[in-house]
Formats: C-alpha cells, sequence, structure tokens
C-alpha cells in the first residue's frame, strides 16, 4: 500500500489545458468512421430494397399477389 502511495505521489502533473491538443491523425480516423458507417447504411439500404424485390417476385414462397407488409398471403399461417 505504502509503495502505491508513494508512486501516486511521484507521478507527474497533468499537462497544461493549452497543450493539450487534438491531433490530425484523430479527425482522420473520426471522418474514416463516418464514411464507413455511411457506407454501410447505403450498403443495408440497398440489400433490403433488393430483399423486397424478390419477396414481391415471389422468391421466398410468398404468393406474388401479396403486397409488402401484408400478412393475409402468408401461406404459412394455418
Amino acid at each position: 500500500m505504502t509503495s502505491l502511495f508513494a508512486l501516486v505521489i511521484s507521478a507527474d502533473s497533468p499537462p497544461e489545458a493549452k497543450d493539450v491538443v487534438a491531433g490530425w491523425t484523430a479527425l482522420w480516423i473520426f471522418v474514416g468512421l463516418a464514411v464507413a458507417v455511411a457506407l454501410l447504411c447505403w450498403s443495408m439500404v440497398r440489400q433490403l430494397k433488393k430483399a423486397e424485390r424478390a419477396k414481391a417476385a415471389g422468391v421466398y414462397g410468398d404468393p406474388v399477389d401479396a403486397k409488402p407488409g401484408d400478412d393475409k398471403g402468408d401461406s404459412t399461417t394455418p
């Protein structure tokens, strides 16, 4: 316990507020992550539209005349 106390006392003081700045590396990481999220959202929307078109065409075994979101045409219900 005394060694921990000695370590805390001997630790350097925190840097001054004027010495702490955001770096360009962090900015580019943030921009890269924002672009990655935007691309993932764009891709997800494309896949959802493709799945909706396939469902409307009857690819998944649903009747073709069923409207999207209409559960009356579902062939799996008794």
